[in-house]
């Protein structure tokens, strides 16, 4: 008899091909997939890193010169107060030639903390208060923002607004004397950073009207109970 010598391999049989083959593509595509993600995260760790514009954050600058000599003989506390759609970090602009009811917000900028408590400190460096809330006091004076933001009349031109109110409110909280305010300085650019300028101007202009109205005040005996 002939002995018959089998193959070392068994014969190939077409089902186990195919199912080899499919198991060898999804592997790769897991592979493949997974690059996908570290090339995506990677990206995300290094954005700004190859010249893109890096957010910017904003506050109101160095404080300027106290406008009071010396400190108060008694403790008069500031309060700020602001909507929540101007109370948040957003630098807020408007395209007053287009849309002026539109409310827009930058993109790369924000400020450094809400306004309401940038401004309020602000008048607390230049001003001399305390703050509301904390410690025994004869008056406040309280401050609500209605409006602050960065105004385009036309796509060259635009100015910082401030607009709101201020009242003297006695030791029971009873209103003593109210004003409105409105406020505008020019933006020397037009852009985040030219905003935020003519609105650190139109801070500081608040600042100085709300001084001398404590003085007209005080000269007509309005808000005597204030320092007495």
């Amino acid at each position: 008899h002939r002995k018959v010598w089998s193959s070392a391999r068994p014969p190939c049989h077409p089902d186990r091909v195919s199912l080899d083959f499919l198991l060898a593509g999804r592997n790769s595509m897991r592979w493949l997939v997974l690059l996908s993600i570290c090339a995506a995260l990677a990206g995300c760790f290094t954005a700004g890193k190859r010249g893109e514009k890096e957010l910017a954050i904003y506050d109101l600058g160095l404080p300027p010169l106290r406008l009071i000599e010396e400190n108060r003989k008694s403790p008069i506390a500031i309060e700020v107060r602001a909507p929540l759609w101007f109370d948040a970090l957003g630098i807020e602009y408007r395209l007053a030639y287009a849309d002026a009811s539109r409310l827009r917000e930058y993109g790369r900028a924000r400020w450094a903390g809400p306004p309401a408590q940038l401004i309020q400190q602000r008048l607390i460096q230049q001003l001399g208060f305390s703050m509301a809330g904390q410690g025994a006091s004869n008056c406040v004076l309280r401050v609500e923002i209605t409006e602050f933001s960065q105004v385009f009349i036309s796509p060259e031109n635009s100015k910082g607004v401030l607009q709101g109110r201020a009242q003297w409110l006695d030791r029971s909280r009873r209103q003593v004397a109210e004003r409105t305010l409105n406020i505008e300085k020019a933006a020397p650019t037009p852009d985040s950073r030219g905003g935020v300028s003519a609105l650190q101007a139109t801070t500081e202009q608040l600042a100085t009207d709300l001084l001398a109205w404590e003085k007209q005040l005080l000269a007509v005996g309005k808000t005597g109970v204030c320092s007495g």
